[in-house]
């Protein structure tokens, strides 16, 4: 029999459940005991959801509260004595560490949060000390969850993430030394002592995540395995349960000879088949003579619906080298990045909505296809029929293909990617439009979406207000965004985008080629979730998109004022992109239509404008090599299609999360962009030295503080940071800016970091002038 499994259900629930919990108890508005019962409600609920499609292997230890990883560090005892030396309850203290705690007296900062492999999950990185020690936690998440399934009478596989991977993807604290993957021999008794508490709560099977596997890992990575995997493996059986490894997002055939020497003893092996399908033959070549192989088969990153005929024939070919007692058919990786339940969406065309398959329904995916192959296609005909229907009618479907857009795609030329000067001309003519100080200090694009906001925009949305209405509520917005940004005395402005919902859904929404969901709410990080849009054809811009609110801002502002655009990378990556065209033909379509919408803001008299591509590193292969050259070669020509087609005087800005690219910095100068913002405030100051060794000639505004969490950085703590910057950059390099945008942050801690920042800038620029 070939079994089904799923390797993680997502956790917010149907209707964002979790999401208002958890902001409730954060409010004082819920009590600890009531956001523990609601989490409790969820995993039953979400447990049952699996059970009742036919799923065999139901995955346990996969809900948490903020990060699966965060859960290990506090699991594990690796709480930096930051946190834990203030004794705040255990929930409060792992709320702390995933996003800050400023509250009686307790002032700390989040541990950094950063993409979780190539998604657009955050997690939070292990931060490790040199006398780092571990200690499993009195009543271990992992062996609680699987008691209370069992409880309810539904017996799961539990998920841990494994010691590498832990590690691995881990950091030393800052002014701390340590190599995380040399903590190795103090982790493993941690994870032997959990294994064996897991056997003794009944756990017959573990999941046991490397995703690392997928990595180009250095050697000393590498090397970790087989110390690691001797001893949990020995566990299994009388001490420990049998160890399913599982891998996803790539391929792990580069990384044989670790599976080899380390892995053969586990159980069974997960491998990602909907990335990489090509995979199969050599996986099944290189398993143990009684592993079983886990297909991961059924997309656990995108929304589209199961093509059964062609997963069928991939698992034939598994069965046929192996038997079925040694397959089991399961989702590529966790459902977590997909939403919840398509019965929640009643507004969507029936025909688009046939075309989708989202959590719930890819749980009976996973049931008939393992069905389909164990007891032969004719067992689940009907459902197979229906499937090839599906397959065919998107395949046909005039919604998909649009010959205007082609035409358009064939007509671009090599010219239409390059600026008409090089920056240190354009510049030139920048400073004297633009009239800027050194250190100027600018915000990264939203402001706060308060609740006023989000009602005015309900009921415009209902149609309980007009559209004159609306807009001169927004009107109003954007005016009192800019009389704030002049008591603060920003250099740059920016609208604050009371207008739009979400940074790639508004753009979405006013291109062709898009549809939208109203609850297919996908989570980000901690309690933030957002709604990805849908790609289901050919993109185009049929009239301006923000011109007319930027127009109205530039008209009441007395500084520069920023137009702001999500770039194209950035929409194809925060959407749930097609899967039957290639992501660089996606891209250069949005291109197209953003570059129409960056001439026009010029002509409207907006100076400064910022396509912002937070999502190009996201977007990153895994694995350095040819494949990551051609994504660097595309991204890079789309984003220089959306913005070369402007005047040398208007300056172009883009902005990125995280400052981990040393690996692909060439791609980011080739960007050409003016000035640079990047999230850096949890980051070492030591990551800028890559401008110095690549002499990067442009202007950037490292992140001086964390917009993720409430907490308000002090003046001299910005000051800090800058001083540390200038030990990097030139100070007429340097801008001075927040980490992101300000949508999720309240009014008033917003306007005392802004000060504080302001502050810290012109003690700077006044320091600099003096000299």
């Amino acid at each position: 029999m070939v079994q089904s499994s799923i390797l993680g259900f997502p956790r917010m629930g149907k209707l964002r459940d979790l999401k208002k919990a958890t902001e409730a108890y954060w409010g004082d508005k819920l009590s600890r005991e009531d956001l523990l019962a609601e989490g409790k409600r969820l995993r039953l609920e979400h447990w049952k959801i699996q059970k009742d499609a036919g799923v065999d292997i139901i995955p346990s230890n996969d809900f948490s509260y903020y990060d699966q990883v965060l859960d290990h560090i506090q699991m594990f005892g690796a709480v930096p004595e930051r946190y834990s030396t203030h004794k705040l309850n255990t929930l409060d203290e792992y709320f702390a560490m995933g996003r800050g705690h400023q509250k009686d007296g307790v002032d700390v900062p989040s541990l950094e949060m950063v993409k979780w492999f190539d998604s657009n999950y955050h997690y939070v990185k292990p931060t490790l000390q040199d006398n780092q020690t571990f200690k499993l936690s009195d009543d271990p998440k992992a062996v609680r969850h699987f008691l209370e399934a069992k409880e309810a009478g539904i017996t799961t596989r539990p998920v841990i993430l494994g010691p590498v991977s832990f590690l691995h993807l881990g950091k030393a604290d800052r002014k701390q030394n340590v190599d995380p993957i040399t903590l190795l021999e103090k982790l493993l008794p941690v994870y032997e002592q959990l294994l064996k508490e897991l056997k003794k709560a009944g756990a017959e099977t573990v999941q046991i995540d490397e995703p690392v596997l997928v990595f180009d890992l250095p050697s000393k990575t590498r090397n970790a395995f087989k110390p690691a995997y001797e001893k949990l493996t020995a566990l299994q059986g009388s001490e420990g349960p049998q160890l399913v490894l599982a891998t996803y997002f790539g391929d792990i055939v580069h990384n044989f000879d670790v599976v080899d020497s380390a892995l053969k003893n586990t159980y069974g092996l997960h491998v990602d088949l909907v990335r990489h399908p090509e995979q199969l033959s050599p996986v099944v070549e290189h398993l143990g003579p009684k592993q079983i192989l886990s297909c991961g088969i059924v997309d656990g990153r995108n929304i589209w619906k199961n093509n059964m005929k062609k997963s069928i024939e991939l698992v034939e070919t598994a069965i046929q080298k192996l038997g079925k007692e040694r397959v089991i058919v399961a989702t590529s990786s966790s459902l977590l990045h997909t939403p919840h339940t398509l019965d929640n969406e009643k507004n969507l065309d029936p025909e688009v909505k046939d075309f989708f398959a989202f959590a719930v329904e890819k749980a009976t995916e996973i049931a008939i296809l393992a069905k389909a192959v164990t007891e032969g296609p004719a067992s689940v005909r009907s459902e197979l029929e229906a499937n090839e229907k599906s397959q065919q009618s998107r395949a046909t479907s005039k919604r998909i293909n649009n010959p205007e857009v082609k035409k358009r795609q064939e007509q671009i030329t090599k010219e239409m990617h390059e600026r008409k000067s090089g920056f240190t001309s354009r510049y030139a003519q920048q400073k004297e439009h633009l009239n800027l100080p050194t250190f100027p200090t600018t915000t990264i694009g939203s402001f706060p979406q308060t609740k006023e906001i989000r009602v005015n925009r309900n009921k415009f949305t209902k149609g309980e207000i007009t559209a004159d209405e609306y807009e001169k509520f927004i009107e109003k917005e954007i005016k009192d965004n800019i009389a704030i940004q002049e008591e603060l005395d920003l250099d740059v402005y920016v609208h604050g985008e009371p207008e739009r919902n979400d940074m790639v859904q508004y753009f979405g929404e006013r291109m062709d080629g898009y549809v939208f969901t109203t609850h297919a709410w996908v989570q980000s990080y901690g309690s933030r979730c957002v709604r990805p849009p849908i790609v289901v054809g050919d993109v185009s811009r049929p009239k301006p998109m923000t011109v007319k609110e930027s127009k109205y801002a530039v008209s009441v502002s007395k500084k520069p004022m920023k137009g702001m655009l999500t770039g194209p990378i950035t929409c194809l990556r925060w959407s749930f992109p097609r899967d039957d065209v290639h992501q660089s033909v996606q891209a250069q379509q949005l291109a197209l239509a953003l570059r129409d919408e960056v001439v026009d803001l010029e002509e409207a008299g907006v100076l400064v404008i910022q396509v912002d591509e937070p999502a190009l590193r996201e977007g990153l292969p895994l694995r350095s090599g040819a494949e990551r050259e051609k994504y660097l070669s595309w991204a890079v020509d789309s984003f220089k299609l959306s913005t070369a087609g402007v005047k040398d005087s208007t300056q172009i800005h883009s902005h990125f999360c995280y400052s981990e690219f040393q690996d692909f910095f060439h791609a980011i100068a080739a960007l050409d962009a003016d000035v640079l913002s990047i999230e850096n405030s949890k980051s070492d100051a030591k990551l800028l030295k890559v401008f110095i060794d690549e002499s990067y000639p442009r202007h950037i505004g490292p992140g001086v503080y964390d917009i993720h969490s409430p907490r308000v950085p002090s003046e001299q703590e910005i000051k800090d940071r800058i001083e540390e910057m200038l030990q990097y950059l030139k100070p007429e390099q340097l801008w001075i800016n927040p980490d992101c945008g300000l949508k999720t942050r309240g009014w008033k801690e917003t306007k005392e970091a802004l000060r504080n920042m302001v502050n810290a800038a012109q003690y700077f620029r006044q320091k600099h002038e003096s000299k």
